[in-house]
């Protein structure tokens, strides 16, 4: 099971430090509070952290050498400033010299906790060593033996020494964010930061703000410079997810930095030069996307200098029983059973299914069933039962909302279902809040106020649902 994640505070103000510590731990956070710059520089150095969180003005040392000196010995641990308002432009001093990210006070407790949980992900994927076909319970691992995959990790030792960009392939749910994190900690770069931005899961109006940054009245609400993550990531890698789903504007500018190596800022006119490998995502057809001009070809050629393309779990059915003995480690302390066990037959029956969600939903799967039997065994029936309610069609999908309800009606009608308004909350949920917590990567709260519950409302469903809820957003499978 994956440990808490442990932050730092650094705030002198007694009442700030109490409030902030306390929104932090109730989302599940481990928090300690020191009052001074130099003894957070300090403790900072001496303890491994998640993350730290530091006030801009402090007795001993101020925020901004605090980020300097602590960048320089940790490079790998994000650093969150905060700093009143009149302050933005230290703040952005802050940020060149390593700071992830800044607030400006006032801010609210879902603004500090987004980032927080973005924050201590990228923390993670850069400092959680991640291990190639092993099988340690709380290890991040990428499972499976078989030959296409001893073949993948062969392929990953080629080119993580080199500074080549590379193009991960494959359908969603077979792992090309741990196939990115495994080039990235195998490179010579693996002391620099890394970098995840998921294309998807970021609006098109935002997207470029996000990768490029932005200068102070560049459009409406740019109140403040932005630092983007391109220059966040100087001197190391970025990982773009979802590449396939950039607009044609963002990928003509993404084709610049790759060819030129700088970048501009959404409304400046300086250019500056970035260091950074580019690993890139998708589980799009790219050549079917440029017949039909939604994708640059000269992008996809410049991305695409290495192509590792990853299988379907369908054609490595081998690999099952380690994913599946994987998982039930994983989540056997969570769901409160000791030594988990699983029938061999319900075995080699999942080793026969298509599984069109790959180990994303063999993981899913097999969490649902553990729960469906817990204290006992896993047997066959609680995975059929199990997949069969999983891959069961939602008719919205393929139908338009008038269609469903005259079909669903017509059916009660006739008898064949019960409760009309039930039956459609069950068809639908799932995918709802499925659909919500995958755009928000991970994030709990930013999914909560998309739908419009709150945030033990959210874990509560995504535990129902065997959505496993993570504080800090990641899956052991992509």
């Amino acid at each position: 099971m994956m440990m808490r994640a442990t932050i730092l505070l650094i705030e002198d103000d007694r009442s700030t430090a109490s409030a902030l510590e306390k929104v932090l731990e109730n989302e599940g956070y481990a928090v300690k509070v020191v009052e001074r710059g130099d003894e957070g520089l300090r403790e900072a150095r001496e303890q491994p952290y998640d993350l730290v969180i530091t006030d801009l003005r402090m007795p001993g040392l101020s925020g901004l050498d605090l980020v300097g000196q602590l960048h320089t010995a940790k490079p790998k641990l994000p650093i969150i400033m905060m700093t009143a308002h009149g302050t933005t432009e230290t703040a952005i001093e802050a940020m060149k010299l390593g700071a992830y990210e800044y607030l400006v006070k006032p801010f609210d407790a879902d603004e500090l906790l987004d980032l927080t949980a973005s924050a201590v992900m990228s923390s993670r994927l850069m400092s959680e060593a991640l291990e190639m076909g092993e099988t340690r319970v709380g290890q991040r691992a990428i499972i499976g033996n078989s030959r296409v995959m001893q073949n993948i990790y062969k392929e990953v030792g080629r080119v993580a020494a080199t500074p080549v960009t590379v193009l991960i392939r494959g359908a969603t749910g077979t792992g090309k964010e741990l196939i990115a994190r495994a080039i990235y900690q195998h490179s010579d770069r693996a002391d620099k930061p890394f970098i995840a931005v998921n294309c998807a899961a970021i609006p098109e109006t935002l997207l470029e703000s996000e990768l490029f940054g932005h200068e102070k009245g560049s459009f409406t609400g740019a109140q403040t410079r932005r630092i983007g993550r391109f220059e966040q990531a100087h001197g190391g890698t970025i990982f773009l997810d979802e590449i396939g789903d950039l607009s044609l504007n963002t990928q003509a500018k993404l084709l610049r930095v790759l060819q030129e190596k700088c970048i501009q800022r959404l409304g400046g006119d300086e250019v500056i030069p970035v260091d950074v490998r580019v690993l890139a995502a998708t589980h799009r057809d790219l050549e079917t996307a440029i017949q039909e001009k939604e994708f640059r070809e000269d992008l996809m050629y410049r991305l695409s200098v290495v192509t590792i393309t990853l299988p379907p779990l369908s054609q490595r059915a081998e690999d099952i029983p380690e994913l599946v003995k994987f998982f039930m480690g994983r989540y056997g302390k969570e769901l409160g059973i000791e030594n988990p066990s699983i029938q061999p037959e319900a075995i080699a029956w999942m080793q026969t299914q298509p599984w069109p969600g790959n180990v994303r939903e063999l993981e899913n799967v097999v969490r649902r069933a553990m729960l469906l039997a817990r204290p006992f065994a896993v047997r066959l029936d609680h995975v059929q039962q199990v997949l069969a309610h999983t891959n069961k069609p939602v008719e919205v999908s393929n139908q338009t909302h008038a269609a469903y309800v005259a079909d669903l009606l017509a059916r009660v009608q006739r008898g064949e279902e019960e409760n009309a308004y039930s039956k459609m909350i069950a068809d639908l949920e799932p995918e709802l809040f499925a659909q919500a917590i995958q755009l928000a990567q991970g994030n709990q709260a930013k999914a909560a106020r998309w739908l419009g519950v709150t945030r033990l409302k959210m874990r509560e469903k995504l535990m129902s649902l065997g959505l496993h809820p993570s504080q800090d957003g990641q899956k052991q499978q992509n």
